[in-house]
């Protein structure tokens, strides 16, 4: 497989052939048994720390790539060739959801003490922000954090956390300014904190092999150098990184629905139906061309959005557009693969059923594209 886009570098296709290449080896034949398990092995994920896949965005002088948003959707893309969407959003969450609050808002002290553990896989990291009031709506989260000596004491619940289960240090929100609607800050809460715990573990539509949990933090203290950036700032550094985080979602799943294309081309080039195969039907053929053309648009407005936020230019408005469009186009991409399969495509031991659910959830991760396409909507007023 080739990265084709007008943003390609060799370094970056480097970076995506690598990554295909690892998880046609070592994920999609043996996956089958993580999505039993619900959860992707520590050791998969140690070894794609060992080759440097958790690094990309890392600066050079803390032992990373120092790369941007390009090699991110790169990455994701990469991943998403795995047909497993809960391996995809486990690897995700690390790199490209948690990771990116440490390496923007963290202390010379934070880093040097967390980075090697990360960047090895040996320190597996979650995002804690929604909860069960507060999804799309961040500012109305009711998890608290109040001073207590030299530290902080949390008290909340947060759910559908991914690697929640698993993680050793989740990157949490919560309310320190109880006057500001805006008023949270962001924390490290390392998995052993005393009263902070799994509630239970969350079954799932899909991403079966990735684990999710609902948390719950019960007068959870932990040190005042846990504090992640500037006190009653966490709204806004949140807001920043979801547009990588939208990005990434939309990333796995192109590359997932390039795959499903490339499964279901194969398999009506070769189902034998009314005298001929299936792909000799125009209106199959047809459906899957354009199909591929939805894709192609997606992936083209990925890697733009993600070359204007290289730039240092904003993109809020390109990767909410992205986000809404992208994951309703992946949607209906996975319900042609599904329906040109006919009966096989509902049968769990066809790659595209399970693909299909693993896709649904991306309209609605990150951002659902109701609250997306408001976003485009605020910024493409005309103004008088």
């Amino acid at each position: 497989m080739t990265n084709r886009n007008a943003h390609t570098t060799d370094e970056l296709q480097a970076i995506y052939d690598n990554v295909v290449a690892f998880v046609s080896k070592e994920v999609t034949p043996v996956a089958d048994q993580w999505e039993r398990d619900g959860k992707v092995p520590r050791e998969v994920l140690r070894q794609m720390g060992a080759l440097g896949m958790f690094g990309l965005r890392v600066p050079e002088e803390h032992g990373g790539l120092g790369l941007g948003p390009l090699a991110s959707v790169v990455f994701s893309e990469a991943l998403g060739a795995s047909t497993y969407g809960g391996f995809d959003v486990t690897v995700l969450v690390h790199t490209d959801m948690a990771l990116p609050h440490l390496l923007n808002s963290g202390s010379p002290d934070q880093l040097a003490r967390l980075l090697p553990g990360i960047l090895s896989g040996e320190m597996i990291l979650s995002i804690g922000v929604t909860e069960p009031d507060a999804g799309s709506d961040v500012a109305g989260m009711r998890s608290r954090a109040v001073r207590d000596g030299d530290g902080w004491r949390i008290t909340g619940t947060k759910t559908f956390i991914t690697n929640g289960v698993h993680s050793d240090v989740t990157v949490l929100a919560a309310r320190t300014d109880p006057g500001d609607r805006y008023g949270i800050s962001m924390f490290l809460v390392p998995a052993e904190t005393e009263g902070f715990s799994v509630a239970k573990k969350l079954d799932k539509h899909g991403w079966r092999c990735s684990d999710t949990a609902e948390l719950v933090l019960d007068d959870a203290w932990v040190p005042g150098d846990h504090l992640l950036g500037t006190e009653h700032r966490g709204f806004r550094e949140a807001m920043r990184n979801f547009q990588n985080e939208r990005l990434v979602l939309v990333g796995m799943g192109v590359g997932a629905a390039q795959r499903a294309i490339d499964i279901t081309l194969e398999y009506t080039q070769h189902r034998e139906a009314f005298g001929a195969t299936l792909f000799d039907l125009g209106a199959i053929r047809q459906r899957l061309a354009m199909d591929q053309a939805k894709l192609d648009a997606v992936r083209g407005a990925m890697y733009h959005a993600a070359w204007l936020g290289e730039q240092g230019l904003d993109n809020v408005k390109e990767v909410s557009g992205l986000k809404a469009f992208g994951a309703e186009a992946i949607m209906a991409i996975m319900y042609d693969c599904v329906q040109f399969h006919g009966g096989s495509g509902f049968m769990t031991d066809t790659p595209v059923e399970r693909m299909y659910r693993d896709a649904r959830v991306l309209p609605i991760g990150g951002g659902a594209t109701e609250v997306m396409l408001e976003e485009v909507a605020k910024r493409s007023m005309v103004q008088s």
